[in-house]
């Protein structure tokens, strides 16, 4: 095992900071430090019981202190919240509900490993939306939404399921730079924060 991934934890309310710190500070994986030890390395951890406006803000606060990657634990979580969420920055979703010490290992480690997580249920409510959105609305008019190319599609469509580097380059039968420099391209061309706000923006416009 490497070194731990460092951790910082902010919540709304002292029992759900509590509750964080308890449920990870046993675990090897992670390593829970204080904001005057966070750099570029290390995960947010932050929870809320909605996102509104001072979630919002709580989560541009982590950034600006050096914490990169976040993840945010809602108690109420619905599809407007995953796209404010992510148009906001944040790199991982997920329900207090769901939450275990085994799932807060395996999402944080996904985000620092540079994947962004969203609960399934709700991806796949998005993606519907869109999809009709395109059958009902566009189409019938003549309108198409071109800005992305059939690989970058396709690597935004694993990235949305919650699929690392290596497993898109592996059912894409790319290399691992060729998935890296696709994302960095949308990025990029779009002026999007991160692989989050990217698959967001894809699914408000969309491109998937």
């Amino acid at each position: 095992m490497g070194e731990p991934i460092c951790v910082h934890i902010k919540a709304s309310d002292p029992l759900s900071e509590t509750g964080l710190v308890a449920s990870i500070g046993h675990r090897p994986e992670l390593r829970v430090v204080e904001e005057r030890s966070i750099d570029g390395r290390t995960v947010g951890l932050l929870a809320v019981e909605c996102v509104d406006s001072s979630a919002l803000q709580a989560l541009r606060s982590m950034h600006v202190v050096g914490a990169d990657r976040v993840v945010m634990v809602v108690g109420n979580l619905d599809e407007d919240g995953v796209v404010a969420a992510a148009e906001a920055g944040v790199s991982g979703l997920l329900r207090r509900a769901e939450v275990t010490s085994e799932r807060l290992v395996q999402v944080v480690t996904s985000v620092r490993r540079g994947a962004g997580v969203v609960p399934p249920d709700l991806l796949g409510r998005l993606l519907k939306q869109v999809a009709s959105l395109q059958h009902n609305v566009f189409a019938p008019r003549g309108f198409g939404l071109p800005g992305l190319t059939s690989r970058e599609t396709e690597v935004l469509q694993l990235v949305a399921t919650g699929h690392g580097t290596q497993e898109i380059a592996r059912k894409l039968s790319y290399s691992e730079r060729t998935v890296k420099n696709t994302l960095h391209d949308v990025t990029s061309r779009f002026h999007l924060r991160n692989r989050s706000h990217a698959v967001a923006y894809a699914i408000r416009e969309g491109y998937i």
